[in-house]
């Protein structure tokens, strides 16, 4: 099983603690999760009910990267839309989004696309969708962002589940836009701390 959560406490697939670059990974994700919340100074100035709403915010996206995460080597398959089966690009996010946050994402990537609100590609966060054009068409592949460039995909047929740096000349190239379907927790500083939290960690 790839269960990472239960109620409101998220729990850690075993599995994703298996190789060290996937515990430095895990540990970079609770920077950004801790990170992206309101500090004391700042929680003080703002009404309890709005701090609330951040920190559940917060919480959802934390929750959104572990499971995402737990199936990191689960292999691709055309069509796959369960861990039983294995997920294509887009089952994984429909699997992900609907299992953390009881979302139900359409079922291709094109479809996704108009999902929630675009996002400029320098105030991406944590969480958000980010497209590409793999099958010349636009956004016919999708993945969940990390932070510092790097997101999570089920890349293509022979592959696995797999984290990538949107930086390299092919994704660069074929980069479509991105859309943020969960409410943003951080603020432009606190973004920024988190992606430094993910710096230095290198695509396995």
């Amino acid at each position: 099983m790839h269960e990472v959560g239960q109620g409101n406490v998220a729990i850690v697939h075993p599995a994703l603690l298996q190789r060290p670059w996937q515990r430095q990974l895990l540990c970079s994700l609770c920077c950004v999760i801790a990170l992206s919340l309101p500090d004391a100074a700042s929680a003080a100035e703002e009404p309890a009910k709005d701090r609330t709403y951040l920190q559940e915010a917060t919480s959802r996206v934390g929750d959104v990267l572990l499971r995402a995460m737990s199936f990191l080597g689960l292999p691709y398959r055309s069509g796959g839309n369960t861990p039983e089966t294995g997920f294509d690009c887009s089952g994984l996010v429909r699997w992900v989004f609907g299992e953390t946050l009881g979302m139900s994402l359409p079922r291709r990537s094109e479809e996704i696309s108009q999902v929630g609100a675009p996002v400029a590609v320098d105030q991406l966060k944590p969480g958000d969708l980010v497209f590409f054009n793999t099958l010349r068409r636009t956004f016919s592949h999708v993945g969940i962002y990390l932070g510092n460039n790097r997101f999570i995909h089920s890349p293509s047929s022979g592959s696995s589940v797999r984290i990538e740096d949107m930086t390299t000349p092919y994704w660069e190239r074929r980069f479509n836009g991105a859309r943020r379907i969960v409410p943003a927790a951080a603020s432009q500083e606190e973004a920024a701390r988190a992606a430094a939290a993910l710096n230095g960690f290198e695509t396995r």
